[in-house]
């Protein structure tokens, strides 16, 4: 049969994170120390640290479009020549 000993210990934590720590405790309606344990044995258990989790790919985008012909965006003068190009429109049509 075993026999579990509860210990008293202090600890000392960053302000933040006793407060975060805490309000979690509270939302989920148990103790500080609660949340503690369960931290503590997570932290401390067996299982290996290097889990690999299912990898999810991201959604592919079906927007059409990209750069008009004959634009390249390889170099930052091309890229400030454009929007200038859109600014000056802008300024043609009273920015309407």
């Amino acid at each position: 049969m075993s026999r579990h000993v509860i210990k008293r210990t202090t600890v000392r934590l960053p302000a933040e994170l006793l407060r975060k720590a805490q309000r979690k405790a509270a939302a989920e309606g148990r103790t500080l120390t609660a949340l503690m344990e369960d931290g503590l044995r997570y932290v401390v258990s067996d299982k290996p640290q290097d889990e690999k989790r299912e990898r999810v790919m991201p959604r592919v985008s079906s927007a059409t479009g990209g750069l008009l012909p004959g634009v390249s965006f390889t170099k930052f003068s091309e890229y400030q020549e454009m929007e200038d190009l859109e600014y000056a429109e802008k300024l043609r049509r009273g920015f309407k």
